[in-house]
């Protein structure tokens, strides 16, 4: 082999870790697209949330997600329904969803906006977001209690679950009680 062949062998070798990592960011969903699926043909009206700090604290202890609540991403739909945008980590990546809740307090629909990791998108999948439809603040919403774990996306499935619970807990604390 020559010194060219073993530098190219030797170049190739080195960037694959490289390319191999690439994380290509895809999006599913806008937010208006969103709001579509879960609320087709809905009026709806932006409503900040403000957290208190005692509210964020509760949230974290009970749930252990960390990444925090963008409140600026509720709306109030005409129907006495709400439609909330949230962001967790997957394992390395963010993951943005929204979660329609209708206005008896259950979950309309989980839908992903947007997935970044390389691994772990079966959370995409409409068979493992429905799991979550029906379900209310008196539900566990737990991985693997009443959510089913996806294998290779475990991290994915409970930052979801946990995220989605997170949005229950907020609902029930502070937007139930709200009407416009």
């Amino acid at each position: 082999m020559n010194i060219k062949t073993t530098l190219a062998v030797l170049s190739v070798v080195a960037l694959t870790p490289i390319i191999c990592n690439v994380v290509v960011a895809k999006t599913y969903l806008s937010i208006e697209q969103a709001k579509e699926v879960l609320f087709p043909k809905s009026y709806m009206v932006r409503y900040p949330v403000e957290l208190n700090p005692e509210l964020i604290y509760q949230m974290r202890k009970i749930l252990g997600v960390r990444h925090p609540f963008n409140p600026k991403e509720v709306w109030h739909v005409g129907d006495g329904s709400w439609f909330i945008v949230d962001e967790v980590v997957g394992k390395h990546e963010m993951i943005k969803y929204a979660v329609g809740i209708d206005q008896n307090g259950r979950i309309r629909g989980v839908e992903i906006m947007q997935y970044n990791e390389s691994y772990g998108g079966e959370v995409k999948d409409k068979s493992w977001r429905q799991q979550f439809i029906g379900k209310s603040i008196k539900d566990p919403i737990k991985l693997r209690v009443d959510i089913e774990n996806i294998a290779g996306a475990t991290l994915s499935s409970k930052h979801l679950t946990d995220g989605v619970k997170r949005l229950m807990v907020m609902h029930d604390a502070i937007l139930k009680r709200r009407q416009l």
